[in-house]
């Protein structure tokens, strides 16, 4: 009997400083876990984008932890309505957050520009900066590689006709795009303005027209339209102030080349032309 009692004695003696050690351990090793981190966590859409300016939505959720005082805006997936989640979680004031949306700030398809060289060797645009800045005539364009296709996670990017396209109710503002640019060619915009120059060429107006027909020539006509001092010319190119326009859209009317877009009229055009199908 007594050899069975003293290794259970043995082994129960061990399991309790085991159990001693381990209640020590975790009371010295323990890390607060703030709750708030996995709340936010649960409202994050998800989508891992990096939009936020964070690697996903974890690092995003998990920097609230170090610094409460951080943005709960920085979601563009999300929108205001993650952001008000977000400030109620942390105890915060959302602030103003307004969508955002990309655009191309090129029109030069394959039917208004030239190429200037062959590039059945090149297969991203990057690579295409990289040699000579590009097959298109204008250095300013869209090199139409597909780079920002490829970022995309969303499907709001097409690239045909040499030309990137984005599908502005897809597109989530995130920026992806953007960085995956090398010519710079897509900028994030605030999605209500609907207006914008959709041209980056600094030549002087009678270069432009001859490497591009939809070119911005840097004529004024745009600026002394607007009603709004909206509009300036600098380095031959116009720009338009998103504080001040009020999307009337004279300016667009004026621009002799078409280089001013109007998101509305195009999405009422392209809807004629759904409904006409």
């Amino acid at each position: 009997m007594t050899m069975i009692l003293i290794p259970a004695a043995i082994v129960a003696g061990i399991g309790l400083i085991a159990a001693v050690i381990l209640t020590v351990a975790s009371k010295l090793m323990f890390v607060p876990v703030d709750e708030r981190v996995a709340a936010v966590r649960e409202v994050l859409p998800g989508a891992n984008c990096g939009g936020c300016g964070f690697a996903g939505c974890d690092d995003y959720a998990a920097a609230f932890g170090k610094d409460p005082d951080l943005s709960p805006s920085l979601c563009p997936v999300g929108g205001p309505e993650v952001a008000a989640k977000i400030a109620a979680i942390m105890g915060e004031s959302a602030g103003a957050m307004e969508a955002q949306v990309a655009v191309v700030k090129c029109q030069g398809n394959c039917d208004v520009t030239q190429p200037i060289m062959s590039t059945d060797r090149i297969y991203s645009c990057k690579t295409a900066k990289m040699f000579y800045d590009g097959q298109w005539a204008c250095a300013y364009g869209c090199l139409g590689m597909g780079d920002c296709f490829d970022a995309c996670k969303f499907d709001a990017i097409d690239v045909y006709d040499g030309l990137a396209h984005i599908d502005r109710d897809r597109c989530v503002g995130c920026g992806a795009c953007v960085d995956a640019c090398p010519n710079d060619v897509i900028e994030l915009i605030v999605k209500k303005n609907m207006v914008q120059v959709e041209c980056r060429s600094k030549d002087k107006g009678a270069k432009t027209r001859k490497l591009c027909s939809v070119g911005c020539i840097g004529c004024m006509k745009c600026q002394k339209a607007c009603r709004f001092d909206a509009i300036t010319v600098e380095d031959n190119l116009a720009h338009i102030d998103p504080q001040k326009c009020r999307n009337c859209g004279m300016c667009v009317k004026e621009c002799p080349t078409g280089a001013i877009a109007d998101y509305r009229k195009r999405k009422m055009e392209a809807a004629a032309g759904a409904d006409a199908v």
